[in-house]
């Protein structure tokens, strides 16, 4: 049992929407939090055919509930019409309502309530480095952080079955089942790119389908909180920025599963991919939770200078290598960075075994820049 970070706790008893991925946890966290509430599991099928029949049953069934009780519906977006319901508990009852999906795509395309501003909105991402007691650097970058996934030693066969119903379902929710192989193609594709800037039309030859389609399955794949689209840094002036997003998917062991790569070894390129994805994962998922404004993007120039994450504008510059020693050639573009921002906190995570300043860079091992990043010192040194 891990003890999450996510606190959906808040100083004026609001109701929330919890959106996260398949199995990164958020059944488990609503029960801890929650133990006394009332719970709906709108995955269980007779929870689910009561309620699509008849929505209504829900005012009926909390009548002697009063302002201030918590309600927790999982699986929101099964039942969209729910929502009119729980509308009307929260304005006439003051009932406190706890909402968990997948994600927001199925109930915005269908036009569902989404309650005019009157619930919070907070997302549960895969485990952390910081929620794990005997955390296993090596084994989150080849399994993932989704719990299933992390606490087995070879997970292959759950990302196998993960994937599969994903596929499964979003093919059926985004009535694409006649662009089964296209799709499924571009997943593989996309895959490839992970890390990498997203050229729609290259990646559309490869797929043989339309570069359209291709930005399409792009936004589905956001949407549903399967990936990460990370824009270009666009505050440099001296020199040309390029803008192309770079596409990651939202746990490292998925991209490693549809590449087919598995019993990665530190030192291999392969290893330094899945390494500088887990670094941004963590970095993301920190910026969540810890309700950030500043944006995360990465900068490259049209003459190759490139920093793997910019946070804020200008604010702090990270470069993620899996050397185990920090050289000058890989803190070039870090200084060049620096020369338009001279204010920026430079910093580069590796393997270093000790951290250290290098040039004015900061040199992090990377356990410790975690411990760091949780602790709250890289952002408030």
């Amino acid at each position: 049992m891990y003890s999450r970070i996510l606190n959906l706790e808040n100083d004026y008893n609001d109701s929330i929407f919890v959106w996260g991925a398949r199995q990164v946890g958020k059944t488990t966290l609503l029960k801890q939090q929650y133990p006394d509430a009332r719970y709906y599991d709108l995955l269980t099928a007779g929870e689910f055919e009561r309620f699509f029949r008849n929505p209504d049953l829900l005012a009926e069934e909390l009548d002697s509930f009063s302002e201030g009780d918590i309600v927790i519906i999982d699986e929101i977006q099964k039942v969209p019409q729910l929502l009119d319901v729980v509308q009307y508990l929260i304005v006439s009852k003051g009932i406190r309502f706890i909402l968990s999906g997948s994600s927001p795509r199925k109930l915005k395309r269908n036009g569902a309530n989404l309650l005019g501003g009157r619930a919070l909105r907070k997302v549960l991402h895969p485990l952390v480095s910081a929620e794990i007691d005997d955390f296993d650097l090596v084994k989150a970058v080849n399994n993932g952080m989704i719990p299933r996934h992390y606490m087995v030693n070879n997970p292959w066969e759950r990302l196998r079955a993960y994937v599969g119903v994903y596929l499964e379902e979003e093919i059926r929710d985004e009535s694409i089942s006649r662009r089964l192989k296209s799709f499924t193609r571009f997943l593989e594709s996309a895959a490839f790119t992970n890390g990498e800037m997203v050229v729609y039309k290259n990646i559309a030859q490869d797929c043989g389908i339309d570069h359209r389609t291709v930005k399409d399955y792009f936004t589905i794949l956001s949407d549903s909180m399967i990936g990460y689209l990370i824009h270009g840094f666009a505050g440099t002036k001296k020199r040309k920025s390029i803008f192309a997003p770079k596409f990651y998917f939202f746990d490292v062991g998925i991209a490693n599963y549809l590449k087919s790569e598995r019993n990665l070894i530190p030192g291999s390129d392969s290893f330094g991919h899945a390494f500088e994805h887990l670094i941004l994962q963590e970095v993301i998922a920190w910026l969540d939770y810890s309700s950030s404004t500043d944006e995360l993007t990465y900068w490259r120039t049209n003459t190759g200078y490139e920093v793997d994450i910019i946070i804020g504008n200008g604010k702090i510059a990270i470069e993620i290598k899996s050397c185990a020693e920090a050289k000058t050639r890989h803190i070039k573009g870090l200084k060049a960075f620096k020369e338009e921002f001279p204010e920026v906190r430079m910093i580069i995570v590796t393997f270093d075994k000790y951290q250290r300043i290098m040039n004015d860079v900061e040199v992090f091992p990377a356990e410790m820049f975690l411990k760091a990043l949780w602790d709250g010192k890289i952002t408030n040194p």
